[in-house]
């Protein structure tokens, strides 16, 4: 999943949380894949937040 700020991601669980509006609605508004949306909403239905996660593996020795 790309990079988003913080808020940007608050904004968009805010907006389909505040009702009233389809996650492919959410997507299209806020110009991100419906996949990105449902992603958001089941991490913090999940760990109970949509901080960004920690980038794990890759190997950085030359």
């Amino acid at each position: 999943m790309k990079a988003y700020s913080v808020d940007l991601l608050q904004k968009i669980v805010g907006a389909y949380e505040a009702g009233n509006i389809s996650i492919r609605k959410v997507a299209k508004l806020f110009q991100v894949s419906k996949s990105t949306v449902q992603g958001l909403l089941k991490q913090k239905k999940e760990k109970g937040t949509i901080a960004p996660r920690t980038a794990t593996g890759g190997n950085l020795a030359s």
